[in-house]
């Protein structure tokens, strides 16, 4: 897994136990499967005026724990004890301010197309791995973005296959991931 450390992070409050994985989808520019941008908009470093789409995004600071590529491939942007900056005005179940207790999961992919075999099974290799790693987390504990920001956001939307990913998340056997 590569890893690439995120300025758009901070510390959880104090006492905070990671509870929550939120599922996101990313196309950076709308429509477009390349991990190059969505690395420059974590690491603070898009050029907002290399494309028309980006200009909104001047002075955002965000950033995921992790991105997975079309292909599997995971990229790590904030160690998972540290709050990234992914779900924005948000609450699950009660609880308010999802970054807190949550790990933000990117995966890129859009509302058009449909996502790969390769993410679904790393997404849950990366699930599983995370919910070995903390506990609290169940299967159930595993929203979308759409399910804690209703109204304000749509991802991974209706191309994300949740009965496919459970399955896959049922039957993964190799947690050979190491993350931060």
């Amino acid at each position: 897994m590569r890893q690439l450390i995120s300025p758009h992070q901070n510390e959880r409050p104090a006492g905070t136990e990671i509870s929550l994985i939120v599922l996101h989808a990313i196309s950076l520019p709308p429509g477009a499967f390349e991990l190059d941008h969505i690395c420059k908009l974590f690491m603070g470093s898009l050029d907002c005026a290399a494309h028309p789409d980006f200009e909104t995004l001047q002075g955002l600071q965000v950033s995921a724990h992790f991105v997975v590529d079309r292909k599997g491939h995971i990229t790590q942007f904030v160690a998972c004890d540290q709050r990234a900056w992914h779900a924005g005005l948000s609450e699950w179940q009660g609880r308010s301010g999802c970054n807190d207790f949550a790990i933000g999961i990117e995966m890129i992919g859009d509302e058009q197309r449909p996502f790969t075999q390769a993410q679904y099974r790393e997404t849950a290799r990366l699930c599983r791995v995370l919910m070995q790693r903390y506990p609290s987390i169940s299967s159930n504990q595993i929203v979308g973005h759409q399910d804690i920001a209703p109204g304000r956001k749509w991802d991974p939307g209706k191309q994300w296959q949740w009965n496919k990913f459970k399955r896959s998340l049922r039957r993964i056997r190799r947690l050979d991931l190491e993350v931060l």
